[in-house]
């Protein structure tokens, strides 16, 4: 749309995960280099999180676009899966077909294939994008299978990705034995503004604007005030203000554009939005909890009455309890006058006879 205005080769800011276009920040440079050693030094397990839009997916897109042909990479985007679901979708990377295969058959067929291929020499690897949606079963599965290894080496190398909640997944207690696989572990944080600064315009250059400042210097502040160094709401915000600036018919884009742009997206500052979205999750969090221990009340009233069976066995408890309230009673109405004994207790509740099931 604004390309030839702005004299652009392709598109600077799209959405779509583009290795071309990756800004290797220190965080990005950092995660990236814990995968290569990790694949490359044959050393197992490395978990990479970051924020939503914080680049993870274009950072595997430039890992992956750096193997040759010696690398036999399984690469698994979709994560609402069941163990089985999973080991199928982890063959069919590797070039088979399981689909009529029974878990037992899943495990053998992939241990084979990969003792097969490591026999040869490949570097035989596993991506999982979205790793937060995994789960407790699917992450036992991936560490059984990161434990194939030889006297030397391992022979499958794992590369989990996630949101921040894949950290709290791990560091719970029943992930421990997973824990202890994990060689290298990273966060991918938020670009801070000097970086930020340095994205937009790395992004400007590979799209063919050289060394025009397109956008004006103070509007990089207001960018970073409403995208909060996040690289897919930078894109965004980015897009939109040239739009905006094409739409006016000027050759760059000032700060008055870019708060046209805000406008647009009515978007709030990135610290407000993080704050309300926090409050949503808090409430979210209180109504689960809520609903838990409804759920949890429900079970024990329903395994209550399954125990005590016909409604006629309730009678003897009813009276009982109501036999220990009178005396309860009685010894309250006696503290309230000043008569109780120093001695006086409450009878102890009297022994009933089971009740026997009618027939």
């Amino acid at each position: 749309m604004y390309l030839e205005f702005f004299q652009l080769n392709e598109h600077p800011f799209q959405l779509t995960p583009d290795s071309d276009f990756l800004y290797m920040s220190e965080a990005h440079a950092r995660a990236k280099a814990y995968m290569d050693y990790t694949i490359w030094n044959r050393d197992g397990f490395v978990v990479v999180t970051g924020e939503v839009g914080a680049g993870k997916t274009t950072l595997l897109q430039k890992v992956l676009s750096e193997f040759d042909e010696n690398a036999l990479v399984a690469k698994i985007f979709q994560t609402q899966l069941d163990e089985i679901e999973f080991l199928q979708a982890v063959l069919v990377e590797f070039g088979l077909n399981p689909f009529k295969a029974k878990k037992v058959e899943l495990m053998d067929m992939l241990s084979t294939v990969l003792i097969e291929n490591f026999l040869q020499s490949k570097q035989l690897v596993l991506i999982v994008d979205e790793a937060q949606n995994l789960g407790s079963k699917v992450l036992e599965e991936i560490r059984m299978l990161s434990g194939l290894e030889t006297k030397k080496e391992k022979i499958l190398h794992v590369i989990l990705v996630g949101q921040p909640e894949l950290n709290d997944i791990l560091d719970s207690p029943e992930m421990e034995q997973l824990l202890q696989r994990v060689r290298l572990r990273c966060h991918i944080s938020a670009l801070t503004e000097s970086e930020t600064r340095d994205y937009v315009s790395h992004r400007l250059k590979i799209a063919g604007a050289g060394d025009r400042a397109i956008f004006e210097p103070d509007t990089l502040a207001v960018i970073y005030k409403y995208a909060g160094g996040i690289p897919r709401l930078t894109n965004v915000l980015c897009d939109m203000a040239l739009t905006c600036a094409f739409t006016d018919k000027v050759q760059s884009v000032s700060v008055a554009v870019m708060k046209t742009a805000v406008e647009e997206l009515q978007w709030k500052p990135y610290s407000e939005r993080v704050k309300a979205r926090a409050r949503v999750q808090k409430v979210a969090g209180k109504n689960r909890e809520l609903r838990e221990l409804f759920q949890e009340n429900t079970r024990q009233l329903s395994n209550l009455v399954e125990s005590l069976g016909k409604v006629g066995e309730i009678t003897p408890v009813l009276t009982e309890i109501s036999s220990r309230m009178s005396s309860i009673e009685g010894f309250l109405e006696r503290i309230a006058g000043g008569q109780a004994s120093a001695n006086y207790r409450v009878p102890a509740p009297q022994k009933r006879k089971d009740v026997k099931n009618s027939k």
